[in-house]
């Protein structure tokens, strides 16, 4: 069965055919997805980020953990879509970029030395994991990249569906935090790197995990945002903004059709509606 896609004031819904998952305890969507599932125990500990190999050499030596993390969730979900990576256009969303390229920054500046570096100049643009994600996987179809703190992965999300319905076309969204070293982990207490992808495609494949959906009447909602029964998956929940996606990724991976209420911007949350493929 075909579905067509939902383009109105009152409707957003898109299909997800591919995740990627990289975080603290999380090194894949398949071994995640056990943790989210039960089927597996969750054991925090601290992400490890893979050297980007489909950058070039020159690149790869350049990237800091905000391009690692984008580029390994964003390949696991397109390879696991099977779409032509080079044709999607593109989501990114953080909370406020490479916080660990930021602190090497303002360390220099208030050192002796105030010269920077033309690397990590080249780093600090916000859409750096943009620039690399098209260096990597040599897409040319338009990006778009948000900063909306913790809010990251709800506007990200929101923005995706958006283009999937009205511009009738899959979607690649790639959402990602890193660290916050001291002493700006003082204000701003990140304390690890996590990324979150996810396709979407405005109709159902074989390959479809799940429909997600917005209710233009109320997508909105002051009600409380999900929260993670397990304490340790509850606890990188609350302190990494990317895993936020926490409570939908759980719905997927236990196949269940519900309403999840993501944070978004205070007071409010994103309602988003799920259900299995």
């Amino acid at each position: 069965m075909t579905h067509s896609p939902t383009a109105s004031r009152n409707h957003l819904a898109a299909f997800v055919e591919g995740i990627g998952l990289l975080g603290p305890g999380l090194d894949s969507w398949p071994q995640g997805r056990q943790c989210l599932d039960a089927s597996a125990p969750y054991e925090a500990a601290r992400c490890v980020l893979p050297l980007p190999m489909a950058l070039p050499p020159a690149e790869r030596r350049r990237a800091g953990a905000v391009v690692k993390v984008s580029l390994a969730v964003g390949q696991e979900a397109t390879l696991a879509s099977g779409l032509p990576v080079k044709e999607l256009p593109s989501v990114f969303s953080s909370s406020s970029g490479d916080a660990v390229n930021c602190h090497e920054i303002c360390s220099q500046l208030a050192s002796g030395d105030r010269l920077i570096s033309p690397t990590r100049f080249h780093n600090s643009v916000h859409n750096a994991a943009s620039g690399y994600w098209s260096i990597s996987s040599g897409a040319m179809a338009s990006s778009s990249v948000l900063c909306v703190r913790d809010a990251g992965f709800a506007a990200g999300l929101l923005e995706a569906l958006t283009q999937c319905a009205v511009d009738d076309t899959a979607v690649l969204l790639v959402v990602y935090d890193t660290e916050y070293p001291q002493p700006l982990y003082g204000k701003r207490q990140v304390p690890d790197t996590m990324g979150v992808a996810m396709v979407l495609a405005p109709r159902r494949s074989e390959r479809s995990l799940a429909r997600i959906a917005l209710d233009g009447a109320s997508y909105l909602t002051t009600a409380a945002a999900d929260t993670m029964q397990d304490a340790a998956l509850e606890a990188l929940r609350r302190s990494i903004p990317a895993a936020r996606a926490l409570p939908l990724l759980e719905a997927i991976a236990r196949r269940q059709s519900r309403s999840v209420a993501l944070g978004y911007l205070d007071p409010l949350q994103l309602a988003v509606e799920v259900a299995p493929c």
